[in-house]
């Protein structure tokens, strides 16, 4: 294949007045979003629930797949409880996300050594950016080679080293960041930087993008979703600007994403709202332990357990076995054992969060 990276800013024009009428659309669905998120007082809610949700998405496109039960549980340590390879790759990206978004709220960039540490944290290796050849991407039935990365090392690195300052320098290049952000993940899939892991890294760095030029405050616009429901499409035009430069369609399909999740996630935001102020009437009314701690945690996670409570609300054992005791007992919860170690799950919030949504 004859094509080859170029270094960015692209010399082509891809701001058409399409692509301009999609970015206003996408914009306006981002700005709705931002607003809407502070409707939910505690932001590791929003943080946890949907980082998971995102965590396990994000590796299925990659054919990782694990369930929402098994998931939850892993993050119980449950003890005996065998924890598949999966669940385990999940709970990397998990930290990985939260990690990335600990360092650009930190420093206001985004750079290699961040991308390194988002990878590494993912992988659990430093093996860190290819210097060995011998890279392709195939097809995954055919196993026809499709696209040849980088090979060289250095020019690997040469590569990262202009993303980076096309992601943090604005005045390489003055479109609206939401072109740059297809643009961006379009170069780094294709510099295709590390041995695993680069699909889901360059998902985390979308996401933190938004972070960093102030489109959203916290990192809950997960795009893994839309690209599972659209995959096919996804692959085959990353592939058609390397064949044939088709930019425009591409950055319609990331434009396109990036509106109707962000529409998503309102409408999912707007539910649990609902939802915590339902639970919170009940707790209220009918408990007299309610405090605002207390639902916090029963919301932050589908799945609890005694040793959560006692550490979030500060109380002993014996008296969180007797509040989580008379939420199940009232159905509020429902409660679950493995081996000796019992967990409450949120029922009404899982169903929720799980709840099929199609774009």
């Amino acid at each position: 294949m004859s094509w080859k990276l170029q270094y960015l800013p692209l010399h082509e024009d891809v701001e058409s007045k399409t692509v301009l009428r999609k970015v206003a659309e996408a914009r306006s669905a981002l700005a709705e979003l931002k607003g809407v998120a502070p409707s939910i007082p505690n932001e590791a809610i929003l943080i946890n629930t949907l980082s998971l949700q995102e965590a396990k998405d994000s590796s299925e496109v990659e054919n990782i797949i694990t369930t929402h039960d098994e998931l939850y549980r892993s993050q119980l340590n449950l003890k005996k409880e065998i924890e598949s390879s999966a669940a385990k790759e999940v709970q990397n990206y998990v930290s990985a996300l939260k990690m990335g978004f600990s360092l650009v709220k930190k420093k206001n960039v985004l750079t290699n050594n961040d991308i390194l540490v988002i990878q590494e944290t993912l992988e659990k290796n430093n093996a860190g950016f290819r210097s060995v050849p011998g890279t392709n991407l195939q097809n995954e039935i055919t196993k026809e080679i499709i696209y040849t990365p980088p090979q060289d090392s250095k020019e690997i690195i040469n590569l990262m080293v202009n993303l980076e300052a096309y992601i943090n320098d604005n005045e390489m290049c003055d479109m609206d960041p939401l072109i740059k952000m297809a643009i961006i993940h379009h170069q780094f899939e294709s510099i295709h930087p590390f041995y695993d892991g680069n699909g889901r890294t360059g998902r985390i760095v979308n996401i933190l993008y938004l972070v960093l030029n102030k489109l959203l405050d916290l990192p809950i616009l997960y795009l893994s979703r839309y690209i599972i429901q659209n995959k096919s499409e996804y692959y085959k035009l990353l592939q058609s600007v390397r064949e044939n430069g088709e930019w425009e369609s591409w950055i319609l399909y990331i434009l396109d994403a990036i509106e109707k999740t962000a529409k998503q996630t309102i409408e999912l935001i707007t539910e649990l709202k609902e939802l915590m102020q339902i639970f919170k009437l009940e707790l209220r009314l009918g408990y007299k332990f309610y405090s605002q701690e207390l639902l916090n945690n029963l919301f932050k996670h589908p799945y609890t357990k005694i040793s959560f409570l006692m550490d979030d609300l500060g109380i002993t054992r014996q008296t969180a076995s007797v509040y989580l005791k008379d939420l199940v007992q009232d159905g509020l919860l429902e409660m679950h054992q493995v081996h000796r170690t019992k967990f409450y799950i949120n029922t009404r919030l899982f169903e929720l969060l799980h709840r099929e949504r199609k774009f």
